[in-house]
């Protein structure tokens, strides 16, 4: 049992302000303008990625006063710092790209460096896109204080000729302007329109995914996944995380308390039901890691064969993730997949309550957005793990993303050292049907960075490809792609990966039922191309070349490991 101390545990900020030799560290607090009366109160941070380059992130300062509100309500001080965040949009295909899966390092490493060093007794994280929420979950496991997590939430879609579009509509539509079935003034009035306001945009891509995911987790308050960036209850939201994270300093409920394997299993079933992002796959896996929790692909395929998908949000439907809040959000679908056994509802979360009690409290209530266990969309998960002598350490591919005819393929492949000369032979329309493309050298060293590429994926269903071109990657994919998108290949090119072998016109089989990626020559001929094989030589600078040294491969979710 914890010792109390004015009805809390002993308290890490004990280490900077008390005690006769701790005067010139309330000396410096003073200088903030705190009370005597402040700094006694548990010294709660509130970490910040508000900017104003992200969307989903340029309202984020209204989140943290609300957060802060909380905080005081229940007897805190907010002590608020900064966090940076990458736009993977307007990251993508240009060199900023690179930076994205980087700066989920940077992001865990430094909020570690300011809670350490300053003493903190409690975070309230406030993330929304893409790297930014896996990046904080990891260093809340990591740092192991009382933690909670309020994400800035989605964007609204927008509506064009009275249909909704978003960020992945405007990336298809560059496609069609290129194969003539849209025109220019067209594709004008769609990106005037596709991304009405703030808030991580509207599908469920990667930034929604992952906040969907720290509900799952037990890291958030219900609703953090799918309440609107600009509704009133995110608002709400954000006091009472503040208020709860005060709770759980009073108790010393820490995140390894909640993170815990049977989190990561409730997690990824929830994962598979709603059919996010292939990065969960590479997310999850960090934050794992970083909970000391044994996590790997064959246990994503193992939970996705007994788990069905119970959603097709966009990119893999035609709904959006205010739809999936409306018909009843993340707790509904989690009280459906206990219907069947499918969760540990005993287990702890942020407030207070074991899962049990908390979904009881939500029904669907559409089961258009959120079919029934009885009747899902299909019966196995949305991501599915492909293995084979193309990638013996594993792939990741969207599979409700995929078209069924494309769920078994075998053609040609169509090798690319690098996305951008796939971009310019797709855009240039020498792409043929049924063939394989190959985009290598992409992975997390051999980027480096492990680069997003919805530019290509896009621009083939833009051009009605995506049912007949499959495409694979030591990369990997926005949650906005659909198609036969395969990513994450594993060992990567260049680390002398079997994908670094591939040569134009090799046949290429892929079973994503049976989860199968197989390269179709013989054993000699491989170890033939494999004795000739050179790795390419680094021209990575600055952070890129440190990172490179670092990380590992994306099976292990590319962790950095020094």
């Amino acid at each position: 049992m914890v010792e109390k101390i004015g009805g809390y545990g002993v308290m890490n900020s004990e280490k900077i302000k008390s005690g006769i030799e701790k005067a010139p560290h309330r000396s410096l607090i003073k200088a903030l303008g705190l009370t005597n009366e402040e700094i006694e109160k548990p010294l709660i941070g509130v970490v910040n990625s508000f900017n104003e380059i992200v969307p989903g992130h340029k309202h984020l300062r209204e989140i943290a006063e609300a957060v802060k509100k909380g905080v005081l309500i229940e007897g805190g001080t907010p002590l608020e710092f900064p966090s940076i965040s990458v736009c993977d949009g307007i990251a993508m295909n240009h060199e900023g790209m690179k930076y994205s899966l980087v700066s989920r390092e940077i992001i865990a490493d430094s909020i570690e460096v300011m809670t350490r060093a300053h003493g903190l007794d409690g975070l309230v994280m406030i993330p929304n896109c893409d790297k930014s929420v896996p990046g904080m979950m990891m260093a809340a496991a990591r740092i192991d204080i009382p933690t909670i997590v309020v994400s800035g939430g989605p964007m609204l879609a927008g509506k064009v000729n009275g249909n909704k579009v978003d960020l992945s509509t405007v990336f298809e539509a560059v496609g069609a302007v290129s194969a003539g079935t849209m025109n220019e003034d067209e594709l004008h009035d769609l990106e005037n329109k596709a991304c009405p306001g703030c808030g991580s945009c509207s599908g469920m891509f990667t930034a929604n995914s992952m906040n969907c995911m720290t509900e799952a987790l037990g890291l958030a308050l219900p609703g953090n996944g799918t309440t609107p960036a600009v509704y009133a209850d995110r608002i709400r939201l954000a006091t009472y995380s503040g208020m709860a994270v005060m709770n759980l300093v009073r108790e010393d409920i820490r995140p390894s308390q909640i993170l815990i394997e049977d989190a990561f299993n409730n997690a990824l079933a929830v994962d598979m039901a709603l059919g996010c992002s292939s990065n969960t796959v590479l997310h999850l896996l960090a934050i794992a890691y970083e909970a000391g929790v044994e996590m790997n692909l064959d246990k994503i395929n193992e939970i996705s064969e007994k788990t069905p998908n119970l959603c097709r949000l966009r990119p893999a439907g035609p709904y959006h993730i205010e739809d999936l809040h409306d018909a009843g959000g993340i707790m509904a679908l989690m009280n459906e997949l206990s219907k069947k056994g499918l969760l540990n509802l005993d287990i702890k979360n942020v407030t207070g309550k074991t899962l049990g009690q908390l979904v009881s409290n939500y029904k669907v209530l559409d089961n258009k957005i959120i079919a029934s266990v009885d009747s899902p969309y299909s019966e196995t998960g949305g991501i599915a793990i492909l293995k084979g002598n193309l990638a013996p350490d594993g792939a990741v591919v969207k599979r409700s993303a995929v078209a069924e005819e494309m769920l078994k393929h075998k053609g040609p492949a169509r090798v690319f050292d690098g996305e951008d000369a796939a971009v310019d032979a797709i855009l240039g329309g020498t792409i043929n049907k049924g063939e394989v493309l190959v985009i290598r050298y992409e992975g997390p060293k051999g980027g480096p960075g492990m680069r997003e590429m919805l530019t290509p994926t896009s621009a083939l269903a833009g051009m009605g490809l995506d049912k007949d071109v499959a495409l694979l990657t030591d990369g990997r994919f926005s949650g906005a792609t659909r198609g036969a998108s395969i990513g994450h290949v594993s060992p990567e090119a260049s680390e002398g990966g079997p994908i670094a072998l591939v040569e134009d016109g090799d046949q290429i089989e892929i079973d994503m039922i049976n989860g199968v990626l197989k390269l179709n020559i013989d054993e000699k001929t491989i170890e033939e191309r494999k004795s000739k094989w050179q790795a390419k030589p680094s021209r990575a600078s600055g952070y890129l070349a440190k990172y490179e040294k670092m990380v590992t491969s994306a099976s292990t979710g590319a962790i950095c490991k020094p």
